[in-house]
């Protein structure tokens, strides 16, 4: 493997630790995509438009949580689990 593919395998494995959240969003999303379409041929009366827009709001609806989600997981390292020491605006009192 040359160093630039290393340089990109580290890259994304950095990315993945600080947004533990977005590859979860992504393979909920094709999870539910799958699931559908397998389940698309024993839909019944169902009309196609109807299950492809349920499919579409299932598969939104997980990846907004998990950006939700991921949102509050950040906030709370941020400011609950390691907050920053405030610093002194240069006031003395």
């Amino acid at each position: 493997m040359s160093s630039y593919e290393e340089g990109n395998d580290s890259k994304l494995m950095r990315k993945v630790k600080e947004n533990p959240f977005v590859p979860l969003g992504l393979a909920g999303f094709v999870g539910i995509v799958g699931h559908q379409l397998y389940k698309m041929k024993n839909r019944g009366d169902t009309k196609l438009s109807v299950h492809l827009i349920h499919m579409r709001v299932a598969a939104q609806g997980f990846v907004v949580g998990a950006m939700t989600v991921g949102v509050l997981y950040s906030m709370y390292n941020e400011y609950i689990r390691h907050p920053k020491e405030e610093q002194n605006t240069g006031k003395h009192n």
